[in-house]
């Protein structure tokens, strides 16, 4: 089993890092201005290109851009400058989701072979996804919550979800995705899973507060290890 690594990172004094940081297998987008000390560490554990940008003037990248390997969407705040840049940067489609909501990272949870996306987002906006990503998009909320992409961290090896997650659901998610699925916890019970947590299928960052258990079933569930 090829090595998978995870760190504990705080940053800008909170554990909620998954609203900082996006990533995929090919890359990781952060917010400018982070510490060097840091970027070492998010590299090392990721161990693909970062890219800093800004998404409307904000930090808070995790929020505001969904993607995969094939795509990025971003929200409808995001400035031109801003686009261009990441154009310039990344060799991948790269496109505005013209839905009200623009935080589209709550609303899109995606890999390299599925998209679940929230349960309202208009038919436009799931077409876009589609082609974009270069995958099926479903819209169905989980555990009752239809801000998927907050309960959700799902890569190319495995996902990880809110607990209250039923197992149908769960079945559900590997069929999608093709990949297992647990239900699980960050910064010491979290069910909000993506906030606390930055991963694609090479590691993973876990918010500070994270505890050993959790750190155990992040393990299990995003690094290939699911026997269940």
């Amino acid at each position: 089993m090829a090595k998978f690594d995870i760190a504990l990172l705080n940053l800008m004094g909170n554990s909620n890092i998954g609203v900082y940081l996006y990533a995929t297998d090919k890359y990781v987008i952060i917010p400018e201005g982070l510490e060097e000390k840091e970027k070492e560490v998010i590299s090392e554990i990721l161990q693909v290109d970062i890219i800093e940008a800004q998404v409307g003037g904000s930090r808070l990248i995790g929020v505001l851009v969904a993607g995969n390997s094939n795509g990025l969407l971003l929200g409808s705040t995001v400035r031109d400058d801003e686009i261009t840049k990441l154009k310039k940067e990344l060799d991948i489609n790269i496109e505005v989701l013209p839905s009200k909501n623009n935080a589209v990272g709550n609303l899109i949870a995606a890999n390299d072979k599925a998209a679940l996306v929230y349960p309202s987002l208009e038919k436009e906006s799931i077409k876009i996804i589609q082609d974009v990503l270069g995958v099926e998009a479903v819209a169905r909320p989980i555990a009752g919550i239809t801000t998927v992409g907050s309960v959700l961290v799902v890569t190319n090896k495995g996902g990880l979800v809110h607990p209250d997650a039923t197992e149908e659901e769960v079945r559900f998610l590997e069929e999608l995705f093709k990949v297992p699925v647990l239900t699980g916890t960050v910064n010491f019970g979290v069910s909000f899973v993506r906030t606390g947590i930055v991963a694609n299928s090479y590691g993973a960052l876990v918010g500070g507060e994270t505890r050993g258990p959790e750190i155990a079933r992040i393990q299990m569930a995003l690094g290939g290890g699911i026997n269940e």
